[in-house]
């Protein structure tokens, strides 16, 4: 796991002080070494930097950028079937300096381009300078665990594994997509190819861009879908059979996330995820396997002692830490800093916090992230599945009779329901979903925090809808909304929101985070499955927890979900406040004239006179307050 930056200057303004400088930023990412490549061609400067934190060949002759045949190489990630493809290319001649995934990225690339891309299992950003074609390549993984941004204005092209990266040059101009900003406030996060700032993008999963120096054109393409996958036929198959080849797989694929020459963990809640990955990894190793929890810092909301629980059933050796209130307050003021992008998931606090304890002991952890987005595990799939059909076999004329009078009274008028937690929000909601009861509507409905009309009304300039994945077409026809709305989520929310936060708060530390549900081979055969095995009768992730089963008791693990939760609400109205109120008032608005302020205002007003179900709302706002602070005062 690394850090990688670098450019393709075509004013030749660039040097080696700003490569370094750009390089030098990502030092968490990669502490153990950093190095730098820059080559002048007619036309422009070609520069790459690269942090690296050893986990495959500690030798030095495994730094980056590494180069063979005229072909140069940054990369961050793993390819966890190298060494099966090195078998091959030995077979075809090729001799190696290193025993690293790196060089047989190389290699391969050399001799079968593209095509080689198909062989390998892992996650990956990685970018190609070829000086015999005179182009850079980049490549993004299938589903999205390595972060690769880019940008490209006035003859200036800038590449990172995060925005901070990119900023280091002085050419970066910082302006802000409005329309980014509306994205992160509906959901919390800019959803991928859009980028808060203007020029910029962040490289699609499972996509491949090639920049051809001398015509200076860029060419994306996608070599990978999830959509592909759910595409396939549905499987005619036996439940029994299917829970076992399901498990061989997920076995399989898990044992490949513990190639590495340095100690390797598993993040333990306790829930059905993180217990199948480390139930199937135990199962096949004689040493106890080192897995980390950090306990809830309310009682009420605490798996810790459920993770201790399947700890000793499965015998791994295991470590738990509770953190204190203030710990866990005390990183906020620094989220701004690791997510360097509007970010509003406050897990990333008990995430950064499980990294920090788990770096004492390892390098790599996994971490059992996608489970839910692959065998149907949100409490939003049940809301689909119970309710959307009742809703969508309403008449539509009734329906939008009944949403157009949803539109003429106003949900502060409705009596005894008013006083109600959530009402507001959930009448709107359901004024929306019964307009348009398609499963792409209810998806956005379910996940949204602020709304398309409360957008509108807080931005002082109208703003537009971003084409994202959120907006992404049906399948093909008879489909499952099921269906749909788990391949939405696979590409969007657990990209953007999962997938970044483990990233961001385990590099912070220089902890390698692996993601075993996410090689291609488990999707590629759950897709198939028949949706009735992953939600059945009722029961999310049916098929999973069968197979959790047969190695921790189901008394121990049939109870509700509850994950680390961080009390925002409580916190916003207590220890919070002075920092709320310090980033949103009307002089820190006015700075940036994004917004209403007066509607903004009467936002915060109504949160703290008791309208408490305002309080995402006012945590995304804080979120994007700090952020500007952070990154548009100062650099």
């Amino acid at each position: 796991m690394c850090g990688l930056t670098g450019f393709v200057d075509f004013n030749n303004d660039s040097d080696e002080a700003t490569l370094a400088a750009m390089t030098r930023c990502l030092a968490s990412r990669g502490p153990d070494g950093q190095g730098v490549f820059l080559q002048q061609l007619d036309n422009c400067l070609v520069g790459l930097g690269h942090r690296r934190l050893s986990v495959i060949d500690l030798s030095a002759l495994a730094n980056q950028p590494m180069e063979y045949d005229g072909l140069h190489i940054v990369f961050n990630g793993e390819i966890y079937n190298y060494n099966e493809i090195r078998d091959q290319l030995i077979a075809l001649g090729h001799t190696f300096k290193t025993h690293s995934d790196t060089e047989v990225i190389l290699h391969a690339w050399r001799e079968w381009g593209e095509d080689s891309i198909a062989q390998w299992r892992g996650m990956f950003a990685i970018v190609l300078y070829d000086n015999k074609t005179n182009e850079l390549v980049c490549i993004r993984d299938r589903a999205g665990v390595k972060p690769l941004f880019y940008y490209f204005h006035n003859g200036l092209f800038l590449f990172g594994s995060e925005l901070k990266s990119l900023l280091k040059h002085p050419g970066f101009e910082k302006t802000i997509d409005r329309d980014a900003v509306a994205s992160y406030l509906a959901y919390g996060y800019v959803s991928w190819p859009n980028c808060i700032y203007k020029c910029s993008k962040k490289l699609s999963p499972g996509h491949i861009l090639r920049f051809d120096l001398q015509s200076k054109s860029i060419k994306t393409r996608a070599y990978w879908s999830v959509y592909d996958c759910y595409n396939q036929p549905k499987l005619s198959i036996p439940l029994p059979e299917a829970i076992e080849e399901t498990e061989r797989i997920l076995s399989a694929s898990f044992q490949y996330r513990m190639v590495a020459d340095v100690p390797v963990g598993v993040f333990l809640s306790g829930g059905y995820d993180s217990t199948c990955v480390t139930a199937l990894l135990q199962k096949e190793s004689t040493a106890r396997l080192k897995t980390f929890t950090i306990g809830s810092i309310d009682d009420q909301i605490d798996e810790a002692p459920f993770a201790k629980q399947v700890a000793l059933r499965l015998g791994t050796d295991h470590t738990e830490y509770y953190c204190s209130a203030k710990e866990a307050l005390d990183i906020i003021p620094d989220l701004p800093y690791y997510y360097d992008e509007p970010f509003a998931d406050s897990s990333a606090i008990p995430t950064i916090l499980v990294s920090r304890m788990a770096r004492k002991q390892v390098t790599v952890a996994l971490s059992a992230d996608a489970g839910d987005e692959i065998f149907a595990g949100y409490n939003r799939y049940d809301y689909v599945s119970r309710y959307g059909e009742k809703i969508a076999r309403i008449p539509g004329p009734f329906r939008k009779t009944l949403s157009y009078v949803m539109d003429r009274v106003s949900s502060e008028h409705i009596p005894y329901f008013s006083s109600s937690y959530n009402f507001h929000g959930r009448y709107h909601k359901l004024k929306n979903i019964l307009r348009d009861p398609s499963p792409g509507e209810l998806l956005k409905n379910l996940t949204q925090v602020f709304t398309e009309q409360e957008i509108a009304q807080l931005f002082s300039q109208p703003v537009k809808q971003l084409d994202t994945a959120h907006n992404a077409g049906k399948l093909i026809e008879g489909y499952d909304d099921l269906s749909y709305m788990m391949a939405v989520d696979y590409q969007t929310y657990m990209v953007d929101d999962i997938l970044q936060k483990v990233d961001r708060a385990t590099m912070s530390i220089g902890l390698e985070g692996r993601e075993p549900f996410l090689d291609q081979h488990i999707i590629e055969w759950a897709a198939k499955l028949p949706t009735d095995y992953k939600y059945h009768q009722k029961q999310k992730k049916y098929i999973l927890k069968q197979i959790v089963h047969k190695y921790v008791p189901k008394e121990l693990m049939d109870r509700p979900k509850m994950g680390f939760a961080i009390p925002v609400e409580k916190w916003l109205a207590g220890e919070l406040r002075p920092l709320a109120e310090a980033f949103i008032n009307e002089e820190s608005l006015k700075e940036h004239g994004l917004f209403n302020t007066g509607v903004v205002l009467d936002l915060l007003k109504k949160f703290y006179s008791g309208n408490k179900e305002k309080h995402l709302q006012v945590w995304y706002l804080l979120m994007f307050q700090m952020w500007y602070a952070r990154w548009m005062r100062s650099n």
